[in-house]
């Protein structure tokens, strides 16, 4: 959803252009070849131009692609060499991925959670330690920079600002507070909000009476985190032991921040577990619940209606009565009715901490650990190896829980399924097109052979530019393997048509020398109109430069790949075809009955 507007707009623009060839382009080109017998002053740069491109076409490239095809097995093995050193390039992480790099936004949210017994002048004091952590922050960042990269700072207690935290709406609001910061914006700072936010959380002294704390960067795109663990086990205590355990760990990696789960401790509560003595004297943990829910929430002793209303009538113990030690002061009823006899003789009463929600997935109890990961592609790539290689499976083998990864790893898994899919129906769709218009079921494979060898040209365009892959790199290639693919077919239908004429190997070379401009102008717009873009230094269209980065390196160098491989690739279906051949009429002759020397058969 985030990105259909890219290829809609492409598809619109691509028809209209259709309807433009066919309706409106014939007519300029009556009046231009009319025109073009009256020469000007105004022809001289087109004329110079054209000059200058046939000599280099008839010096320097026929020449040139005449050796191409005369080697042309080694030309088509050292394309292949590239690409596999391409490739391997990615494998070893030389050239990152990075799902999504959502573009930044100027405002933070900080949120804290105090723990349990911490009274509201502690969390103020937290906040009062958070302002006084920004204030240094931002005074060394002016110090740096020239400029003050806080513009606006509100500081709230009694709740939590922006995403807030997990399980905080069932704390008590004496122990939450927040920050929201707004920073001056993006493209008037040469560091990443990101960067700050390190800065002063490093900065921030914890109090020991802090449960989380969380700061985040807002961020725009699609939603989920960078770090999204599900921890699944069938005990509660052990699930918070595993996510407190991945959490520290998270927390040693300087490219996270805002690690938090959704588990959060609650008010304590009182566990009654029934001894052997109160079995032996016909007590039920059911008879001691009934009990104790009758004492302290009441007993229904009628209920009458008035007026279109029921009226429930409760009988309970005062208020006043049922105070915290009430449980440990408690006399319950014999089962056979000969007295009252202390709760705490015929149970065993213990205080822990509880936990506010508990959540469940399958039947399962299941922690969520979530996390933000910096703008550093390296960095958050290898945290997200370690992660899924190495912590989550030591997690998991400790405290014997299973886990999944959801939140942007889930997206990614169904981005690229989905685009696997996209993928093989318009490679067929473009093979059944080019198989109609070619008349032959071969021919489709050697313009479509090109595809591949884009991906070079896209690689190291991200290397040198030092962005890494990602959901937009794949919505290029894409783009790119249909514009590759066209240059391919002006080069092969013109061949065809000179090898009516000529032999195979003068037409490869008359084909490919007519159509050189046609095919160089067809990539050279598209890189020309790119190319801006390229070069965009707002942080705001950070998101889309690996699109460019992929059309511009993978068209500058698919240009030189179709004049190179398509001619080579065609060169070398003709010596399998010819090679074929001979072994059909081999094979004919082999199997025709031999005449004898009577000239009987």
């Amino acid at each position: 959803r985030f990105m259909e507007d890219m290829p809609f707009t492409v598809a619109v623009v691509v028809l209209a252009s259709l309807l433009e060839c066919f309706l409106v382009l014939p007519a300029h080109m009556r009046h231009s070849l009319a025109y073009k017998a009256k020469k000007t002053w105004i022809d001289v740069p087109s004329e110079v131009t054209n000059r200058g491109f046939r000599w280099f076409r008839e010096h320097m490239f026929r020449p040139f692609i005449y050796w191409v095809i005369k080697f042309r097995y080694p030309t088509v093995a050292a394309a292949f060499l590239l690409l596999c050193i391409s490739l391997a390039a990615v494998v070893d992480r030389t050239v990152k991925w990075r799902f999504f790099v959502a573009p930044e936004r100027g405002t933070i949210s900080a949120n804290i959670a105090m723990l349990p017994g911490a009274s509201r002048e502690d969390t103020r004091a937290m906040l009062n330690e958070m302002e006084r952590a920004l204030k240094t922050t931002n005074e060394a960042y002016k110090e740096k920079y020239g400029r003050a990269p806080v513009e606006l700072a509100i500081t709230k207690i009694g709740g939590t600002t922006g995403r807030g935290l997990r399980g905080s709406d069932t704390k008590d609001p004496d122990r939450l507070g927040g920050m929201d910061i707004s920073l001056i914006d993006p493209d008037e700072r040469p560091y990443s909000a990101f960067q700050f936010i390190f800065a002063w959380r490093d900065a921030i002294k914890r109090s020991p009476k802090l449960e989380r704390l969380a700061v985040r960067g807002e961020r725009r795109g699609p939603g989920g985190d960078d770090i999204h663990v599900r921890l699944f086990g069938s005990d509660t205590e052990t699930l918070k032991a595993a996510s407190t355990a991945l959490d520290n760990r998270l927390s040693q990696f300087a490219a996270v921040s805002s690690v938090e789960d959704d588990l959060t401790y609650d008010k304590p509560e009182l566990i009654v577990k029934l001894t052997s003595r109160g079995e032996a004297l016909g007590f039920s943990t059911e008879t001691v619940a009934r009990y104790l829910r009758q004492r302290l929430d009441g007993i229904e002793a009628t209920s009458f209606a008035r007026n279109e209303h029921e009226v429930k009538v409760k009988v309970r113990l005062p208020e006043d009565k049922l105070d915290a030690s009430y449980i440990f002061r408690a006399r319950l009823p014999l089962p056979e009715g000969d007295g009252f006899v202390p709760l705490s003789s015929i149970a065993e009463i213990k205080e822990q901490q509880s936990f506010s929600i508990i959540r469940r997935e399958n039947g399962e109890r299941v922690v969520s650990v979530t996390g933000d990961l910096g703008e550093d592609a390296a960095a958050g790539e290898e945290v997200v190896r370690r992660l899924s290689n190495e912590l989550l499976p030591e997690i998991a083998a400790t405290f014997g829980v299973s886990y999944s990864l959801g939140g942007l790893a889930e997206q990614e898994k169904e981005f690229l399924s989905d685009v696997t899919l996209g993928a093989i129906a318009c490679l067929i769709g473009i093979y059944l097109t080019l198989t109609w218009v070619f008349g032959s079921w071969i021919r489709p494979f050697t313009v479509m052979l090109v595809i591949p060898f884009g991906l070079i040209g896209a690689i190291w365009g991200h290397y040198i530019h030092g962005v890494p892959l990602t959901m937009f790199s794949v919505v290029g290639l894409i783009g790119m393997a249909g514009i590759i693919i066209n240059d391919s077919i002006v080069l092969v239908t013109t061949i065809d048509e000179r090898k009516l004429q000529k032999d195979m190997f003068s037409a490869i070379i008359e084909g490919t020398c007519n159509r050189l401009r046609a095919v160089i102008l067809t990539s050279l717009t598209t890189v020309g109109g790119l190319t801006p873009l390229l070069f965009e230094q707002s942080r705001q269209a950070a998101f889309l430069k690996p699109t460019v980065v992929t059309l511009v390196y993978g068209l500058g160098f698919g240009l030189v790949l179709v004049l190179l491989i398509t001619p080579s690739m065609i060169a070398i279906q003709q010596d399998l075809t010819l090679r074929a051949r001979s072994l059909r009429r081999f094979a004919k002759l082999a199997t025709r009955p031999r005449r004898t020397r009577l000239g009987q058969t």
